[in-house]
């Protein structure tokens, strides 16, 4: 194609990275493309702060201008005439990973096979559901949507997950799905992803990218609150009172070396050390995927998904992040940090998550076929989705107060006061049902909820404790009142 031939030109500039030979130096263009000039010229004019952040680019040193990026061919499906006095090209608005990666090959093919370049995939899920119905309505009409479409799924779910962009019969973008920088943007390439999600356009900032409130531009809230996480931990203390001391726009940006005051989200994720290269698969260096109801294994998850990632063992991917964690931290630490973490997992995993999902599907029957019409239906996905997320993500970044009191505390207060009185009113409505098979699905609930309540996590709930546990904890309450009085 006639982009690829031309820009092929330009993919020496991978300096924007790391090292680059002199010979490499030397065949690097010393001008800017004759195009590139004329959208300069009219851009200053009218965008001038577009022109000043690329003016700032290391894609501006390199002799990579806007034409280079934007142009198109014939036949793309979002190309179109920019037919101005001056200039006549097709170009395109979107710059997708497809285009980024005639020069950024590696970066790209790693963010494409990541979980980030799928996040358009939540389309389809329960979270896309309440935004579209349970929240929203279909009051947003365009061009691409004549049935229209919820503002609250347009301006909430897709501006992080991404949206399919639509291109209309003159070329235009939908604007129902643009602008739109969504880590998971589906383009009109067919590729998947949004580089700018990270490397804001058009001064594509590494200093920028390796700085926490890039992430948490979309991983905050109540879902999934990294940011605020991060910001709690010592990691983020350290990084608030010493980011003078960061070296952010490093072109090497090796922990131990090139800093050492804390480390942000890049860092663990994403950056290189000693022993690792950057990676754009943010998914590599974690052991557990914390998303779902129950938490599983990464590659489990990637399989699921057909991801290269399905190849790559938690523990491959534990190392790696130990290999990161060993830049500030000694073994032990490291080691001791895992066995808390993987604790916290499974203590979720056992006496939340599994009992949670076969008390649902034992209460399934007898509820609203209706998702989200019932009130049994958020108190389930608040559990996992919010509270159960929240405790996870904070044993994962060593956020304690998340972890208990935003946690496990809500975790357990939720199930106890509000999910078991939901499923005991199911229970009592339908064990006398004229319906035989309510009545049979009421005595399957209450046998499920008794089993779980019964179980060694949840006897004390029935007052069933272990006297034993019980008279060691009281002794225990004794000796520290004692020691501390």
């Amino acid at each position: 194609m006639m982009k690829k031939a031309y820009v092929l030109a330009f993919s020496l500039f991978a300096l924007m990275f790391q090292s680059l030979s002199f010979a490499a130096v030397d065949k690097r263009p010393t001008d800017f493309s004759e195009e590139t000039k004329a959208c300069v010229k009219c851009h200053q004019k009218n965008n001038a702060s577009i022109i000043q952040h690329w003016g700032d680019s290391k894609h501006y040193r390199a002799k990579v201008g806007c034409y280079e990026c934007h142009q198109a061919d014939e036949g793309d499906p979002d190309a179109f005439m920019h037919d101005d006095k001056k200039v006549k090209k097709l170009i395109s608005v979107i710059v997708s990973p497809k285009d980024c990666a005639n020069c950024h090959e590696k970066e790209v093919d790693e963010m494409t096979n990541s979980h980030h370049a799928k996040a358009g995939r939540i389309m389809g899920s329960l979270d896309n559901f309440l935004a579209e119905v349970v929240e929203g309505n279909n009051s947003l009409v365009t061009e691409g949507f004549p049935e229209g479409v919820s503002p609250a799924a347009v301006s909430g779910c897709w501006q992080c997950h991404g949206s399919q962009v639509k291109v209309l019969k003159d070329g235009a973008l939908d604007p129902a799905t643009w602008p739109n920088t969504g880590i998971g943007r589906i383009n009109p390439d067919g590729s998947e992803g949004s580089c700018s999600a990270c490397h804001t356009r058009h001064s594509f900032s590494v200093a920028q990218a390796r700085q926490p409130e890039n992430c948490g531009r979309c991983h905050m809230g109540p879902d999934h609150p990294q940011k605020e996480i991060y910001e709690e931990s010592k990691h983020g203390v350290s990084y608030r009172a010493n980011k003078h001391k960061m070296n952010l726009d490093s072109p090497k940006w090796i922990p131990g070396e090139d800093y050492d005051a804390a480390p942000t989200c890049a860092t663990c994720h994403i950056s290189a050390t000693k022993n690792q290269a950057v990676t754009h698969d943010v998914g590599m260096r974690i052991s557990w995927n914390n998303r779902p109801p129950v938490s599983i294994r990464p590659e489990v998850s990637d399989a699921k998904m057909g991801l290269p990632g399905a190849k790559v063992g938690w523990e491959e991917r534990r190392n790696s992040m130990k290999d990161v964690c060993s830049s500030c931290h000694n073994e032990e630490y490291v080691d001791g940090f895992y066995i808390q973490y993987d604790a916290l997992i499974n203590l979720y995993n056992e006496k939340f998550a599994k009992p949670g999902l076969a008390l649902m599907k034992a209460a399934k029957p007898l509820m609203n076929p209706v998702k989200f019409s019932s009130k049994l239906d958020f108190i389930w996905f608040e559990l996992w989705h919010h509270e159960g997320r929240r405790a996870r993500h904070a044993a994962a970044m060593m956020g304690p107060d998340y972890t208990h009191w935003h946690g496990t505390y809500d975790l357990a207060k939720h199930f106890y006061t509000s999910m078991v009185p939901e499923l005991n009113k199911l229970i009592e409505k339908n064990h006398d049902s004229s319906d035989p098979k309510k009545a049979d699905a009421a005595r399957n609930l209450k046998n499920t909820l008794d089993e779980v309540l019964n179980s060694e996590n949840h006897r004390w709930f029935l007052g069933k404790e272990d006297p034993a546990q019980a008279e060691a904890r009281k002794k225990a309450a004794e000796e520290f009142k004692a020691r501390y009085k």
